[in-house]
């Protein structure tokens, strides 16, 4: 299978296929997180405006975001401080800097997957079902961004073989730049991340299921997948 590894303004440049967009800190490790906690699906956008706006067109819907604290939103990008709201049933309108945009700039593929470590070997069946010949890999937040690449590299290789040891994979990305970053916001006392929210994103096929996103005009709903038998 032919692999191809893009940034957001690759994505943007994505014509049909299948692309996997990868947000390993945090954004798809949150919505993973709260599929499995029975939310009904996340809405991903690329403006906080407009998450704003969509979201008051959803009744009983939350609002998610990264970077700094604003009162209109109900949760933190974090997947800790996911498990203390009741999401059961629930529509999340997410906006982040990097994972939601980039699904946003590939929509025009045929077929896509959001995807971070908790549910990567999942993702990996599910690409293969797609019975493609090549997939694109956005790496939301960019190409040197080391958590994103590492987790994209090893749903890669899952597509060649089953058996694949994640440790180096992992090591990678709790050494990345983003990993380090958000261990300095807990030390600093931001509100936006806790202690835990690291090692939530780094607990390989935590899982069994993929995330599938679909267009819908100028943003994407994403729902839960059976990786073997993909919508």
């Amino acid at each position: 299978m032919r692999v191809e590894y893009v940034d957001i303004d690759g994505a943007s440049a994505i014509e049909g296929g299948v692309a996997v967009v990868v947000d390993v800190l945090r954004a798809f490790t949150v919505a993973a997180w709260a599929l499995d906690r029975d939310a009904a699906q996340l809405v991903l956008v690329n403006d906080l405006e407009q998450a704003v706006a969509l979201a008051a067109t959803i009744p009983h819907s939350l609002l998610c975001k990264d970077g700094a604290p604003d009162e209109r939103f109900d949760l933190h990008n974090s997947p800790r401080q996911l498990l203390d709201l009741d999401v059961a049933g629930r529509t999340i309108v997410q906006r982040t800097t990097a994972g939601t945009r980039a699904a946003v700039a590939a929509r025009r593929a045929d077929r896509i997957y959001c995807a971070s470590f908790v549910c990567a070997a999942a993702t990996a069946r599910a690409v293969k079902s797609a019975q493609t010949t090549s997939v694109r890999f956005v790496v939301s937040g960019g190409l040197d961004a080391d958590e994103d690449l590492a987790c994209a590299e090893f749903i890669a290789e899952l597509l060649e073989n089953q058996s694949v040891e994640p440790t180096p994979y992992i090591d990678r990305a709790r050494r990345s730049a983003a990993a380090v970053e958000l261990e300095r916001g807990v030390l600093a006392g931001f509100t936006g991340v806790t202690s835990q929210d690291v090692q939530m994103c780094l607990d390989v096929d935590r899982f069994d299921f993929a995330m599938q996103a679909v267009a819908n005009g100028t943003h994407l709903n994403l729902t839960r997948t059976d990786p073997a038998n993909p919508q």
